[in-house]
């Protein structure tokens, strides 16, 4: 009897084994490419308590999404307008046309232009004065939270690191 439980529980961690081995990916694409202009922008309205001066009018195009729903890319761009933005992830932006007049909570200013580089933690606010017009690709990344992001600094803390290159 005991080699037939032995024998059960082989064939049960097999299965288990095999489901694990080769998971479904159809739900999911390791590649997404796409122009930012073949993209279908939607309206996304600035929230109305945010807005400064102006009447600026936003759209945006989602292009990807993680499967872990914690890091997306899209196409953003708005009109002429002054308004406070509030950063609910941390997002690292690359200006595609026009401009816009930033200023952080810390005070720090900045005008970003095309092929310019920014970033925005996030929890934080900025205000944004747009002249004309601006375009972005924005890359979002849902922050850990404060536990688990302690843990992650102090592995790597522990770990040894070669300084080399942006993979460091």
């Amino acid at each position: 009897m005991s080699w037939h439980m032995i024998a059960a529980t082989a064939a049960a961690v097999a299965i288990r084994y095999k489901n694990y081995e080769q998971p479904e990916r159809s739900a999911s694409k390791s590649f997404i490419g796409a122009c930012p202009d073949a993209l279908e922008m939607s309206p996304s309205p600035i929230e109305p308590t945010w807005i400064l001066a102006g009447n600026p009018q936003a759209r945006v195009a989602a292009h990807s999404t993680a499967d872990d729903e914690c890091a997306a890319t899209g196409v953003w761009d708005c009109t002429a307008g002054s308004f406070r933005w509030f950063f609910g992830w941390d997002e690292t932006v690359v200006i595609l046309e026009g401009e816009v007049h930033v200023t952080a909570e810390d005070g720090t200013q900045r005008v970003l232009r095309a092929g310019d580089v920014a970033y925005f933690k996030g929890g934080t606010w900025a205000t944004w004065r747009i002249d004309t017009y601006v375009r972005k690709i924005a890359f979002l990344r849902k922050p850990f939270p404060a536990p688990l992001a302690f843990l992650y600094k102090l592995k790597k803390m522990l770990r040894p690191q070669p300084q080399v290159g942006l993979a460091s």
